[in-house]
């Protein structure tokens, strides 16, 4: 399939639970550099139109207590019969963790390519070309953090942050990810024949997710690319070290392999079996 044949529309997947506080902002700052980009495309500015024309932002709501999906209702791109090529739509889902909600997102997208992201827009929404432009010959492409010249974006973490993160990826390499060095980007991006079948084959709900998800993408054979991507650090976190998300990410990580043990590789031009 060529680039122009599967580049012809984009799907963004944003989950998200009890971002009231942030959600606005962040969807502020989306809308407002895919306008921009319209825009620009419009005058015929060279490169202006690295993106596809259609674009759909689904927030997947993961059972927020707050006013996460009031917010998003009320933006003026959720309005019903809005006449745009840039939409927004929400799914609302009982609360299952960030997994299940990009699982979720991902499996109900339409487009020709598919982008995950975090719904505090901590990757920047001009990042978004540099994925699809690997997509036109990989079939997955995972941010990172990790610039080319080996600088690592995530020192702006706290240190405890930053030392449990190198401890994650030396057992996650080890057992399962292979050679990504920076598997908990969340910002990742699919063909929609990769998407749909790698997270239908998805089990683990945690953070480890991701990991799994790179695991599937090996064993069945996908070509993926590493982009390097811009990140801040975007406080505000929900997640915190405890006992119990060690013991759940330390099981999760271990059954990975065990998970998909009959996992076979796709062959090329194979449309892989649902």
């Amino acid at each position: 399939m060529s680039s122009d044949e599967r580049g012809q529309s984009l799907t963004i997947v944003l989950p998200a639970y009890n971002e009231a506080e942030r959600i606005g902002p962040a969807l502020d700052e989306l809308f407002g550099y895919l306008r921009r980009r319209g825009d620009v495309a419009r005058e015929g500015a060279p490169g202006a139109a690295r993106l596809p024309e259609q674009i759909d932002v689904l927030v997947v709501d993961d059972g927020s207590t707050d006013e996460t999906a009031r917010i998003v209702e009320a933006r003026p791109e959720a309005a019903p019969g809005v006449a745009d090529r840039t939409t927004l739509h929400i799914v609302r889902v009982p609360h299952g963790g960030k997994g299940a909600a990009v699982r979720t997102g991902m499996l109900a997208s339409t487009g020709d390519l598919v982008v995950f992201a975090d719904a505090d827009m901590a990757t920047p929404p001009d990042q978004l070309p540099l994925l699809v432009a690997a997509l036109a010959d990989h079939d997955v492409a995972l941010g990172s953090r990790i610039q080319p010249d080996g600088s690592d974006m995530r020192t702006s973490q706290p240190r405890y942050r930053r030392a449990l993160g190198r401890a994650f990826h030396a057992l996650a390499s080890a057992w399962a990810a292979g050679p990504v060095q920076d598997t908990q980007c969340g910002f990742k991006g699919f063909t929609r024949g990769a998407a749909q079948d790698l997270f239908e084959a998805q089990h683990i709900q945690s953070i480890v997710f991701d990991v799994e998800l790179i695991y599937l993408a090996r064993r069945r054979g996908y070509r993926l690319a590493v982009v390097p991507v811009r990140w801040n650090d975007r406080r505000g976190s929900r997640m915190r070290p405890r006992p119990g998300l060690a013991l759940t990410v330390a099981w999760d990580l271990f059954r990975i392999p065990f998970l998909h043990r009959g996992v076979r590789r796709v062959r090329r031009g194979q449309t892989p079996a649902a």
